[in-house]
């Protein structure tokens, strides 16, 4: 498997990926899907975009941006995406090793995560495992798709 910067190419399967996890509706805050035009101008509007391939088909992504402005400008945050068939294969940890390396190289000294849902237990192991600290719970951040409210969890890993 090898993870890389997005191309042109990838924007039907990018927009796959991302919007299964859109409509799943218990990790993403999003809950419009992207279109082809709309995802193109969100994916361009990154820092950086990674897709995870192998033998030409995308598995994943990352998205990387600025999580805020100015003084706070040299913290990212960054989101994942795994296709549903391929989840448990470690590609998300693939994922969020290239995008610590990435950020790193584009100036950035913290990638802050605002908001991972109490319940994902797998991004949770997987980011503490890589040495991601988390900031407390914040009551009741997101709502999920059927409606009830649940704890959200910030965390960062300096660079």
């Amino acid at each position: 498997m090898l993870v890389r910067a997005y191309r042109e190419a990838d924007l039907a399967e990018m927009l796959r990926i991302w919007n299964q996890v859109v409509e799943e509706g218990v990790a993403f805050p999003q809950e419009e899907p992207l279109d082809a035009d709309t995802g193109r101008a969100f994916f361009a509007a990154q820092s950086h975009c990674g897709v995870a391939e192998e033998d030409g088909a995308v598995l994943g992504l990352y998205i990387l941006h600025p999580n805020n402005v100015g003084r706070c400008g040299h913290i990212c945050n960054a989101s994942y995406a795994v296709d549903a068939a391929h989840r448990g294969r470690h590609i998300g940890e693939q994922l969020v090793l290239d995008c610590l390396k990435t950020a790193k190289s584009l100036g950035f000294g913290v990638l802050q995560f605002n908001a991972v849902v109490e319940s994902n237990l797998p991004a949770r192991r997987l980011y503490e495992r890589l040495g991601f600290m988390q900031l407390g719970v914040i009551p009741g951040g997101f709502r999920r798709k059927d409606g009830r409210y649940e704890n959200i969890c910030p965390y960062y890993h300096t660079l």
